[in-house]
């Protein structure tokens, strides 16, 4: 059974998706945009029976706190400060970290802070590599590069209905494999007041990634974590040439790529729970019992 539930972190209400035993492995997941922890919606109770699963909504997302621009700093910096103390708040020691889009320059920040704390990573269409950046991100870095009323426009028709259901769809390999549900919640919470401005701040903070994504190559050469790729390799935003980019660093790694688009869970949650629970099961209790000397 999946649980609902609320922590307070620096004065914001965090909502949070909890299931499995809390004896079990941990598996801390982290969301991508346009969504929230609804993403995990089915993953949960398909891996609850062997794992504790927690899925977070960050400030601004889901069903979390939504402080105004002006009243909180929407960086990725203080977002990964946030699910730090988040992670704190609920009592976490050790965990496997499920990256997948914002999930992944959000993880990697803790990750490379904590890295003693991080059992394994699990990548679903989540970026450290420039090769991974595609055409799509041209309007984005032309804002970078001028903050102008125009350009700030053409990002803000990224999160329009058509482009969050665009999201789900491009890609994907059948339209009728996709819950509606989904775009349609995405988008009522990107409508809420105020919710554009957070989210096109975001958009102009994802900037700081790109400079950080050689330590988070240094970390993974570093610290070896055993890693799980299950990408959607017809994604337009998270390039596949991303994906493959993860094998030049890490040595312990299980490496698949399914025919579908950003929103891989969608069409591959069955088969990707599967690969999650064969991998915690040799790569990661292998190690923490080598960690533990039993074996």
């Amino acid at each position: 059974m999946t649980v609902s539930r609320t922590v307070t972190v620096d004065g914001l209400d965090i909502f949070y998706r909890e299931a499995g035993s809390p004896d079990a492995q941990t598996i801390l997941l982290l969301h991508g945009f346009p969504t929230s922890s609804h993403m995990f919606r089915n993953l949960m109770p398909a891996l609850a029976d062997r794992f504790h699963l927690v899925a977070p909504d960050y400030p601004g997302f889901g069903y979390s706190s939504m402080p105004a621009v002006d009243e909180f700093d929407y960086t990725f910096d203080h977002l990964a400060e946030v699910m730090t103390g988040f992670i704190d708040a609920i009592g976490l020691k050790r965990y496997s970290l499920y990256l997948m889009d914002y999930g992944a320059p959000i993880g990697y920040r803790i990750a490379a802070k904590n890295p003693e704390r991080v059992e394994s990573l699990i990548v679903q269409n989540g970026n450290a590599y420039e090769e991974g950046l595609g055409d799509f991100w041209k309007p984005m870095r032309a804002y970078w590069q001028h903050k102008t009323p125009e350009n700030a426009e053409r990002v803000r028709q990224t999160m329009t209905v058509d482009a969050t259901k665009r999201y789900y769809t491009t890609g994907a390999r059948n339209l009728e494999n996709l819950s509606p549900d989904t775009w349609t919640l995405d988008q009522a919470l990107l409508n809420r007041p105020g919710n554009l401005d957070i989210q096109l701040a975001l958009k102009y903070s994802y900037q700081s990634n790109l400079l950080l994504y050689p330590q988070w190559q240094a970390y993974l050469r570093q610290h070896q974590p055993p890693t799980l790729v299950v990408w959607g390799k017809n994604d337009r935003g998270f390039l596949v040439e991303g994906a493959y980019a993860y094998k030049r660093d890490l040595q312990n790694l299980e490496f698949h790529l399914f025919d579908t688009g950003h929103f891989a869970l969608e069409e591959d949650g069955d088969a990707i729970a599967d690969h999650i629970r064969r991998f915690m099961t040799t790569h990661v209790g292998e190690r923490v019992l080598l960690k533990a000397g039993v074996i």
